[in-house]
């Protein structure tokens, strides 16, 4: 393929050369064509030249003539002039006389008054014919510096796109000479990659029967000695225990962790807002000091002195729900059981506000009939008790969804898994209308205060009471704000820890087998940890049995070096007696038996190399057992520096592959960084040569109409010039024949 492509690519390259050939000789011819033209119109212009000359000789000899003409016209005149008075001295002379100079008078003075006439005439024909030629010779003389000037710049154009298409085709041929050094290049590479293909392939293929036959003997294994899969049923593969995620278990530990400071502090803020309106209550519109409350007011107040024993459970739930996840659980929504029992507190603080909402806003109808309320404050009250509705709705949403999300853990079937997600979002939105509830409540409940506290009968206790109110309320608008965007931030992570579960399944399936569950999680632990004391057990055992054979060798040595101890006392005696011979024997009698039984098991081990030795001697045998473990640690030693040698051959050898890779893949980026760029500039002086084309051929369509015009405007000054020839010819034939 990339043999197609890259002579594809030359194939193209050589006919845009020979097309931009064409081109260029096409444009040569052309220039060469409109040169020619303007020699001849050079010629032409030359030829007029000449018979303008030519008439204007003419016109010269005509006014010569003229000139003589009317000298003689003079002279003629002068003799008339002359004769007149002679006619008169000859009056007298005769009658017949008189009679012909009288004729001959008139004649002469017609043909003179006919020959000044038609002077004149020819005086206004070669003045209008002059003004003519000299007007035409302008006009010719200012088109033919135009057009000299045209024929220049079309020159100069002409020989800078000659210029410009010579470098071109030179970059190109250089751009050519470099891509086909490359192409060889790749083409090598291209072979190389072709071998390491061959290879990989081969390589594969053989990964492939490897893993093919792997996967067989699995199969059969699996077959014959696994009694069933469980993971194939849903029942049972609930049962199975989970990967452990410690990073998701620490996760979730801190966002229980950061929930329960929210809570905390929603807690604390809630237990304010409550004690002190039960403390408003007591004080306005009537203050309990001086008068007796309404019973309305004191049931008020009844109930919301209990509103602890209804708020303090919430902490308590989100604190059990915290210490509930811990880094050896497994905390989805299956295994949380913890969240039934603040959802069920969450219920009863919900009833707690149900049950404080009529009296709630019949208080504020009381304070709002009372004389000291004005209309603005009256308005104010209308909207704390629509927020105070609002309110409690926002709890009831939010209590069905949390009622929800603890449905997994107690009943399975209460909650599909497909709808947790949606679940969730509901969840966030319900914090986010809280949030919206409490920042109404604290806007109504600030005018609310300002308007009361300029009231003549405010006092300072409600003013204080006020200003204690408000601060819980902006205090339950502030943790409000932090729970919503702490849940809209981690949305997502809940929605995604949902699939945390069972291998290959979709997740727990009732509450009982993710108890189950847990228990086998605990249990796997406990035999993973005496898993762990075992594998311990046996490398002490190990290092024992190391201990062992090194104190058996030692003791084999210590035998041979009594045995060789009790040979040379033996040659001793022999020299010395009998007797003391016998005595000797004896003490080393008791020496060896006096080892005990620690020197049985080196004795175990000497009989067989006594048995096989055939060389009696004990030194013999020390250096047999000497030479055997030197041979061996050589052995071991070359055999370790040969692995060690072999083993840097190999990375270095790995080590130049992958930097002659990543020094191929460079080169292989930059070629073709290089051959996009040769491409955009094949294109682009494609395009310039294109509209140059385009260009030149506009001015030569251009170069062709002026010279039509020329052509024109010459033909016209010809038949001007010839009529002007046919009327001097006929003038000067008149002016001879006269």
């Amino acid at each position: 393929m990339i043999n197609t492509r890259e002579k594809k690519g030359k194939n193209k390259k050589i006919f845009r050369e020979y097309k931009l050939r064409a081109q260029n000789q096409v444009l040569k011819k052309g220039v060469v064509d409109e040169q020619a033209n303007s020699a001849a119109l050079k010629e032409q212009l030359k030829m007029k030249d000449q018979s303008l000359r030519k008439l204007q000789q003419e016109m010269d000899s005509l006014t010569f003539r003229n000139l003589q003409l009317a000298k003689r016209v003079e002279l003629l005149q002068d003799e008339l002039a002359l004769s007149e008075p002679r006619g008169k001295k000859n009056k007298k002379s005769g009658e017949s006389s008189s009679q012909l100079s009288q004729e001959q008078k008139s004649v002469f003075d017609e043909d003179l008054q006919k020959k000044i006439e038609e002077n004149e005439r020819l005086h206004i024909q070669f003045f209008e014919a002059d003004e003519q030629h000299k007007h035409v010779e302008a006009e010719l003389r200012s088109r033919l510096a135009t057009l000299e000037t045209e024929a220049a710049q079309h020159q100069a154009v002409v020989d800078g796109l000659t210029r410009k298409y010579m470098e071109t085709i030179e970059k190109l041929q250089n751009d050519k000479a470099k891509l086909e050094v490359k192409s060889q290049t790749l083409e090598k590479e291209a072979k190389e990659c072709r071998l390491r293909t061959e290879e990989c392939q081969l390589q594969l293929k053989n990964l492939h029967e490897d893993l093919s036959g792997r996967l067989e003997e699995s199969l059969s294994i699996i077959n014959e000695k696994v009694p069933f899969n469980d993971t194939k049923y849903s029942q049972y593969n609930a049962l199975n225990v989970p990967l452990h995620n410690r990073r998701h278990q620490l996760k979730m530990r801190d966002i229980a962790g950061q929930a329960l400071a929210f809570v905390q502090d929603l807690v604390t803020a809630l237990l304010n807002f409550h004690t002190y309106t039960e403390q408003r209550i007591q004080i306005f519109p009537v203050d309990s000091a001086i008068d007796t409350i309404s019973p309305l007011n004191q049931k008020f107040s009844q109930y919301l002195h209990e509103n602890a024993s209804y708020v303090r459970p919430l902490e308590e739930g989100m604190l059990h729900l915290f210490e509930s996840i811990t880094e050896d659980t497994v905390t989805v929504l299956e295994t949380t059981v913890k969240l039934k029992t603040f959802s069920e507190h969450l219920t009863s603080y919900i009833c707690f506000l149900r049950k404080i909402l009529p009296y709630q806003l019949k208080s504020l109808e009381e304070e709002c009939e009372s004389s000291l309320c004005t209309s603005a404050l009256r308005a104010r009250n209308l909207e704390l008790s629509q927020d105070m509705k609002k309110m409690t709705a926002v709890f009831e949403k939010l209590q069905t969804y949390i009622a929800l999300l603890a449905l997994p853990s107690t009943e399975p079937d209460g909650l599909l898994r497909t709808n947790y997600s949606s679940v969730l979002t509901n969840v966030g939105a319900a914090l986010h209308g809280f949030h919206d509830v409490m920042k109404d409540i604290s806007k109504h409940y600030s005018q609310k205060a300002t308007i009361e506290h300029e009231l003549p009968t405010a006092t300072q206790k409600l003013i204080t009471t006020n200003d204690c109110i408000l601060s819980s309320v902006v205090a339950l608008t502030n943790g409000a704000g932090k729970i919503a965007s702490f849940f809209s931030n981690n949305l997502d992570y809940f929605i995604a820890s949902l699939s945390y579960g069972p291998k290959a399944a979709s997740g727990f399936i009732s509450p009982l087998s993710a108890e189950c569950m847990l228990q086998y999680k605990k249990k796997a632990a406990a035999y993973l940890k005496s898993l762990q004391k075992v594998q311990q057990s046996l490398e002490k055992i190990s290092k024992l049995e190391q201990e062992k054979e090194h104190w058996m060798l030692e003791a084999q040595l210590a035998k041979i070096k009594l045995e060789k101890e009790n040979q040379r006392i033996a040659d001793k005696l022999k020299n010395t007696g009998s007797a003391q011979l016998v005595g000797l024997a004896q003490e080393n009698a008791a020496m060896s038996n006096a080892a005990g039984q620690d020197e049985a098991t080196a004795k175990a081990v000497l009989e067989p190399i006594q048995r096989t030795s055939l060389v009696p001697d004990v030194e013999s045998r020390e250096d047999l057992i000497k030479n055997h473990y030197m041979a061996r640690i050589v052995e071991l030693t070359s055999q370790l520096q040969l692995a060690d040698s072999k083993s840097v051959h190999f990375y270095a050898e790995c080590r130049a592959l992958s930097k002659r890779l990543a020094l191929a893949e460079k080169s292989k980026e930059a070629l073709t960084e290089e051959m996009k760029l040769a491409s955009q500039n094949i294109s682009r002086l494609q395009d310039e040569l294109t509209t140059t084309k385009r260009s030149y051929e506009d001015q030569l369509s251009m170069m062709s109409d002026h010279l039509c015009s020329m052509n024109e405007t010459l033909s016209k000054q010809r038949e001007e010039i010839d009529t002007l020839k046919m009327s001097s010819k006929g003038n000067s034939k008149k002016n001879k024949s006269r």
